[in-house]
């Protein structure tokens, strides 16, 4: 059981999370006015290589993988491309708190695959607080889809995609150190974009073609890639000192982060329905976590299973 010296350390890394990860948003943001989306997305990986991958070696951590652990990479990077470039296509036009609010229904969709793809069991409390969630982003979305259009549904594929990613994590995090599992995803992620968007640039796609960014837009490119390394390290040390169920109520904190950058940077501040959804979503998560907590506690008391006498 992780002891008070080791929790506070977590929970100082998780605010740091919480302060950090809405500057990716900003920088994405701000890049994607004249980047395309497939540059901004391919930057974040190709930064997160080269600031990871010193670190990696001077840590004498190896890049070789077993055929398992490869595999798994592979596809946490298919869905690390597919839920960042989903984000940045709608910070485009959305404003940031409105479209990472939508993303927060991540926690909902990972107990739903949990409990029908993963035969997880989940209660009939938590499933509830699960669609009351759901219909708290559609607050969010509907008047976002009323002002952008077909775009207000991007986060919700980020949710859909970092929640494969996370869950994939998990299994991962069992068998590679957690800097070597930034490195190999940054590195197959950048492998597998440059040809997709070289093929884009020649189909005359724009938002998924590489362009070489002009002046301050190099910077912008660099801070996406910067803030993404720094906190999704944060996050993944700040797990290794506390545990999870103490950790994840603070996550929501980024949505006042993100709310308060949104604001100052871009002059945006969600609407009474966004805020009214926005409630919603974080009562409802709040509330999965208390009955996670509750089945943890009662699992913990209830022991070991009984292991049957073997037969005659």
């Amino acid at each position: 059981m992780p002891t008070q010296d080791r929790i506070l350390p977590g929970v100082a890394l998780m605010l740091a999370f919480c302060i950090v990860a809405p500057l990716i948003d900003v920088a994405a943001k701000l890049a994607a006015q004249a980047v395309p989306v497939g540059t901004v997305t391919f930057a974040r990986f190709v930064v997160q290589a080269a600031l990871m991958l010193p670190v990696m070696l001077a840590m004498g951590l190896t890049l070789r993988l077993s055929r398992r652990a490869l595999a798994l990479s592979f596809w946490r990077a298919v869905t690390s491309i597919l839920a960042t470039y989903s984000f940045v296509a709608a910070l485009r036009v959305m404003p940031i708190a409105d479209a990472l609010a939508i993303v927060f229904v991540e926690p909902f969709i990972i107990l739903l695959i949990g409990k029908l793809a993963l035969g997880e069991q989940v209660g009939p409390r938590r499933l509830g607080a699960a669609v009351v969630g759901f219909a708290g982003s559609l607050l969010v979305i509907q008047p976002s889809f009323m002002t952008f259009g077909a775009v207000a549904f991007f986060p919700l594929a980020t949710a859909l995609f970092f929640a494969l990613y996370m869950l994939i994590t998990r299994r991962l995090s069992r068998e590679v150190h957690p800097v070597a599992m930034q490195v190999h995803t940054a590195l197959i992620a950048a492998a597998l974009m440059l040809p997709a968007l070289l093929i884009g640039g020649a189909a005359d796609n724009w938002q998924i073609s590489l362009v070489m960014p002009e002046g301050i837009f190099w910077l912008w490119l660099f801070c996406v890639g910067l803030a993404a390394t720094v906190s999704h390290m944060a996050i993944t040390y700040a797990l290794a000192f506390a545990p999870s169920a103490t950790l994840a109520p603070l996550h929501y904190l980024e949505i006042v982060t993100a709310t308060l950058v949104g604001y100052l940077i871009f002059g945006d501040f969600p609407d009474g329905l966004t805020w009214a959804g926005i409630a919603v979503i974080v009562a409802s998560g709040l509330y999965i976590i208390h009955r996670e907590r509750l089945q943890a506690r009662a699992d913990r008391l209830a022991g070991p299973a009984p292991v049957p006498p073997p037969q005659a």
